[in-house]
């Protein structure tokens, strides 16, 4: 079984100062780029995803703009595919499936932000493609959110999040847990 590392969103305006800054931004591209150095020791498949605003009114990952862009901390090496997408799902009108069928990759790590949207999402949509996917819950984050009156705190939107995703679509565990079964390779 082949396994790539998907991450996801990790751009600029995620970030404190940022257009849309998620709750634990930083601590979250700490273990992602813990990941990330674990599968380049290992010379194992990363890609990267990077949402660009398509859609009129967009405040956020503004093509041509610092906040669009991925990262520092986990910035794409030069052998390492980077898919733009304009929807939440990374399947969407990209070219990630084919990439993903033509390398043999049949295993996905994923980390990123926001877990309550494209990860949901792209993680939820990798499983129903046949994939089998693992989330590093500590390698994701996401924000507070609020409907019909109630505010949700970002920590319960991120437990909520994750144990709906644990099971049926994902094997949900921490950064360190995924680093030590690469050490054991």
């Amino acid at each position: 079984m082949t396994t790539a590392l998907l991450l996801i969103d990790i751009q600029n305006d995620y970030f404190p100062g940022g257009a849309m800054e998620v709750v634990g931004a930083g601590a979250a591209t700490t273990q992602a780029a813990r990941l990330l150095a674990a599968y380049r020791q290992k010379s194992l498949p990363v890609i990267h995803i990077q949402h660009l605003a398509a859609r009129p009114g967009a405040t956020f990952f503004l093509p041509g703009t610092s906040g669009a862009e991925i990262h520092e901390s986990v910035r794409p090496a030069s052998d390492e595919p980077v898919f733009q997408k304009h929807f939440p799902n990374s399947f969407r009108e990209t070219p990630l499936l084919e990439h993903l069928r033509d390398a043999g990759i049949s295993r996905l790590v994923i980390a990123g932000m926001m877990t309550h949207m494209c990860i949901d999402t792209t993680t939820r949509a990798a499983a129903d493609l046949g994939f089998s996917c693992v989330l590093a819950h500590d390698a994701c984050a996401t924000r507070a959110l609020s409907f019909n009156g109630v505010e949700v705190p970002a920590p319960s939107v991120q437990a909520a999040y994750l144990a709906a995703l644990n099971g049926l679509f994902a094997r949900v565990l921490p950064a360190s847990e995924l680093c030590a079964e690469l050490q054991a390779f």
